[in-house]
């Protein structure tokens, strides 16, 4: 695995060094060191599970056959671009939420001279992606589907933060509209498209398969990419921000947790009233209650419960597959994500 990552790492350095020198822009030596230390600050630092899980991916569904060095260079380039993808959605994600921390250090914005150039920093990572599939794909008879795959991705990802962002709206906090179909709704396609569907989806193409026939993959996956959200929400609350990487904020930012809804499924009169007037507050007193409140409806074993059931049922529609390799493939994306603690 170790040196699966540093090829990985490697590619980086190949695409970061192309898109530095586009011909399509006349670099200043300024605008050259922004855009490197702006990639080298947002791009590779998380933990590059969604760009690995492409080459993971393709090499099960290869079946034993050992694949090229040029099959394994583009696995890796695909890889990078949900990386890159992911980077663009990050950056502004943190200017709206108004976020400190990401990975463990502060985010883009946040750094002296940085500031709101981070949104047209944003876009300059979208359009790297198109820039990087045309040098390295354009010849390939799957190079049309995987800018449709991307664009439609992009889409989904961009509707479900938008739908995530109007639920929150200051002046606007209504916690009577938030339930589990909402919340489902908000992480298939905030997350679970691009984060779950997408790199297995690269490497079906890659590997010369029709996406349309595999509706039933990504369906699971997106099952998968709502279970892990899930645990998302709740390592927010109770997860060790020195071990996750960044600290986090979901009450505060009135967000449409799974654990705000399963706490108003489970409170009585009294302890939705607490709800109601503590949640989506800064005052770190109001923060406080709210997480009380969570540990005395015993959301950690309600969270439990729901994972070991999730488990289950994931097993049971992968094991429904009638193709092995891609049983192998969501059965090995369900092992990296279960019981995390990060």
């Amino acid at each position: 695995m170790s040196d699966l990552k540093s090829k990985f790492l490697e590619v980086y350095s190949v695409l970061k060094s192309e898109l530095l020198n586009d011909p399509a822009f006349d670099f200043t030596d300024d605008s050259r060191l922004w855009v490197e230390r702006m990639l080298d600050y947002n791009v590779p630092g998380g933990k590059l599970n969604r760009g690995l899980s492409v080459i993971d991916s393709f090499k099960l569904l290869k079946e034993g056959k050992e694949p090229t060095d040029e099959e394994i260079f583009l696995a890796c380039v695909l890889g990078w671009c949900i990386e890159w993808l992911q980077a663009y959605f990050l950056v502004p994600d943190d200017i709206m939420d108004s976020s400190h921390t990401r990975r463990g250090q502060p985010c883009w914005f946040r750094l002296p001279k940085v500031g709101m150039i981070a949104v047209n920093d944003g876009l300059i990572l979208r359009n790297h992606i198109p820039r990087i599939l045309k040098k390295h794909f354009k010849g390939k008879p799957y190079y049309v589907d995987l800018l449709d795959l991307f664009n439609e991705v992009e889409f989904q990802t961009a509707s479900g933060q938008m739908i995530d962002l109007i639920t929150t709206l200051v002046g606007e906090k209504d916690l009577s509209k938030y339930s589990l179909p909402l919340h489902h709704r908000i992480v298939q396609y905030k997350t679970a498209y691009y984060s779950f569907y997408l790199p297995v989806a690269c490497a079906l193409v890659m590997s010369g398969e029709n996406l349309d026939n595999h509706v039933d993959v990504k369906n699971i996956l997106v099952e998968m990419g709502t279970y892990f959200q899930v645990q998302d929400d709740y390592l927010d609350c109770f997860g060790d921000p020195k071990f996750i990487g960044k600290i986090g904020t979901d009450i505060e930012d009135f967000k449409c947790s799974w654990l705000v809804v399963k706490a108003l499924e489970l409170a009585n009169d009294e302890q939705k009233k607490l709800l109601h007037e503590n949640y989506g507050k800064e005052d770190p007193e109001c923060v406080a209650k709210v997480k009380k409140l969570y540990e005395t409806l015993n959301l950690q074993d309600v969270f439990g419960e729901y994972e070991r059931q999730s488990h289950g049922k994931l097993i049971k529609a992968i094991e429904g597959h009638s193709n092995k390799a891609v049983q192998f493939v969501l059965k090995s994306f369900l092992e990296k994500i279960y019981q995390r603690q990060k």
